[in-house]
């Protein structure tokens, strides 16, 4: 831990010389998960030419090891330093509904930098947030990343932990952060449905809670503005009353929400993760 908390205190610009380096070693050298990343590309994006196709998988190299050097930075930012690199929008529209004595769910994909948005909703908010994640195999890297992820106050929660204790959010108002476009295990429900034109399963989680205890959901829309610098905004998603809506309503209105954030900024989505694996 020592290393990295070290490591945490040089300039964002210093460590962006390492992320250069294994940016190069990434693209040239290993070609991390060339096959899978341009598979992925290939399904999503049938209308692009292969060198436009290229051009997000060599950007998304870049970003993907950009995305180590803020996080390791997050250790240990300042809070005047992480307010200017990162915008969010609509916090009131994430805590009103607390302060009102109700819980609020907040959906979000693996677009970078997804860390920085964990702390900054953290930062920004008003009211207890709640962090679902799931657990790293590795217990240092585990610790590590809880420490990263309540820089600026929050909880995290084990998913195996959070679906004990869920429940409670009826007597505890808070929000609770849901990283929602991970693969589950055939050992969970899943459901079913296309996205990025190819068959892909979700959690349902979220579409259980929301209307099982009719509470409000919004997205985490991320977007880059530059090297370093994001802005995260918190758009309605679904609101109760529930009564009505078609089975998956929630989870679909999320897959279509989220597609579209990728499309905006397709070089920041996980291409490398075997999301389409049924």
């Amino acid at each position: 831990m020592f290393f990295f908390r070290l490591l945490s205190y040089l300039p964002l610009p210093v460590l962006y010389l390492f992320s250069d380096l294994l940016y190069l070693v990434a693209r040239y050298g290993v070609g991390y998960r060339k096959k899978v990343i341009d598979d992925n590309l290939r399904f999503a994006f049938p209308e692009k030419t292969a060198d436009e196709r290229k051009k997000i998988r060599n950007a998304f190299y870049r970003n993907f090891t950009d995305s180590f050097a803020e996080t390791i930075k997050c250790l240990t930012i300042s809070e005047s330093e992480f307010r200017r690199r990162f915008q969010v929008i609509n916090q009131n529209g994430l805590d009103a509904p607390v302060k009102n004595g109700k819980s609020a769910l907040m959906m979000a994909g693996h677009i970078f930098n997804w860390e920085m948005g964990v702390i900054g909703t953290n930062l920004h908010s008003e009211v207890p947030v709640e962090t679902v994640y799931l657990k790293v195999n590795n217990p240092f890297f585990n610790e590590l990343m809880k420490k990263i992820r309540t820089r600026f106050g929050g909880y995290v929660t084990e998913k195996n932990e959070f679906k004990r204790r869920m429940l409670t959010l009826g007597r505890d108002p808070r929000i609770v952060l849901l990283g929602s476009d991970q693969r589950p295990p055939r050992s969970e429900n899943r459901y079913q449905r296309q996205f990025l034109n190819r068959p892909a399963v979700f959690f349902e989680g979220a579409e259980f809670l929301s209307k099982k205890m009719d509470l409000p959901v919004l997205y985490g829309k991320m977007l880059k503005v530059k090297r370093g610098y994001y802005r995260y905004e918190f758009i309605p998603l679904a609101q109760p009353p529930y009564d009505g809506q078609a089975a998956h309503s929630v989870t679909d209105r999320f897959c279509e929400m989220l597609e579209s954030n990728i499309r905006e900024q397709p070089d920041l989505y996980l291409w490398s993760h075997k999301r389409w694996k049924i």
